[in-house]
């Protein structure tokens, strides 16, 4: 088991060993507890800050690390990150979580907690309150100093992105292809936008309307439910039809029937690479459980900002200081 740990420690090098689970025991004792009120009054009045809270973890570790960084809000000097592209269709519930919790944290302890730590163990306590495994974060991140929308693309995957792009995406970041399947299973709580899978149930090609690795009962059902998806663009389907609400192995026996919402996942229910692990994780949820774990602890750590390379935001949408491109400016 020590060369495994030795190897994560050489993908993660820059502050893990600075991070430790106890990190605000002296400075914030209350930070855990204060977490867990916020989040499950927030998860009980808005089932879908769960899913909203997961994606937002995701979106932000994989640019440039887990740093708060998509949190910033764009300003006249600066486009940031969360006006992307690829994370304008971020669900607001997660961000107000994120204020929420920030809010609470700041009347207790102000300018102790990182709103990077607040966002490790919302996305961990969220996934664990609807029904997912339990999992060490270790606390101590520093907030980033830099947001900009030009640095996402190519580190966020797109639903209709090949798998070899995906693979390759997750390879740089340390991430190899059992841990990118078993990280994929997080589309087990959650919905999409018709727009992300409407090329697969609308004239997929000259020689059927559905995309034929689809059931075509759900096919259809997708069909008629994204009918007026153009203009009333919020429609949405869960991406796990059976059990939407509830974090579980559903997502992979659900590829393995045609199932599958988004093109991306479903194609791993094919490919070599990847069939093994999705037929494993169907098989065996425990199994799941464990690796998913894992990889949210391996991605939890991937370049966190200690010391000097970060700050404790008053805020979490801004930073401490305005931007200017390169520059800062004290506020």
């Amino acid at each position: 088991m020590a060369l495994p740990f030795l190897l994560l420690l050489l993908w993660f090098p820059l502050a893990e060993s600075k991070l430790n689970v106890d990190y605000y025991n002296k400075t914030c004792p209350q930070f855990l507890e204060t977490m867990g009120r916020v989040i499950t009054d927030k998860q009980l009045s808005t089932p879908t800050t769960a899913a909203g809270s997961l994606r937002l973890f995701f979106h932000d570790c994989m640019v440039g690390g887990c740093d708060a960084s998509l949190l910033i809000t764009t300003n006249a000097f600066n486009k940031a990150e969360r006006d992307a592209e690829l994370d304008r269709s971020l669900p607001g519930d997660a961000f107000d979580l994120v204020i929420r919790a920030k809010t609470a944290l700041e009347l207790q302890c102000p300018g102790i907690v990182s709103c990077a730590d607040i966002m490790a163990v919302a996305a961990r306590d969220l996934v664990t309150m609807v029904g997912g495994p339990h999992y060490k974060v270790r606390l101590g991140r520093k907030d980033s100093l830099v947001s900009r929308a030009s640095d996402v693309e190519g580190h966020i995957a797109s639903p209709n992105m090949t798998l070899d792009k995906i693979i390759s995406m997750f390879e740089s970041k340390g991430l190899n292809v059992q841990e990118m399947v078993a990280l994929s299973g997080a589309h087990t709580i959650g919905f999409s936008h018709c727009s992300e899978f409407s090329n697969r149930i609308y004239n997929f090609s000259k020689t059927s309307q559905y995309d034929p690795s689809m059931n075509p009962k759900y096919a259809e059902g997708l069909w008629k439910l994204c009918t007026n998806y153009t203009k009333d663009t919020g429609v949405s389907a869960f991406n796990d039809v059976m059990t939407p609400g509830k974090f579980d192995n559903m997502y992979y026996l659900n590829l393995q029937r045609g199932l599958g919402l988004l093109a991306s996942d479903q194609a791993m229910a094919s490919d070599p690479r990847t069939k093994p692990f999705v037929d494993l994780y169907a098989k065996n949820q425990t199994a799941f459980f464990n690796a998913f774990a894992h990889a949210m602890e391996k991605v939890s750590i991937y370049m966190t900002k200690t010391g000097k390379k970060g700050e404790v935001r008053h805020r979490c949408d801004a930073f401490n200081s305005i931007q200017t491109g390169e520059t800062k400016t004290t506020a």
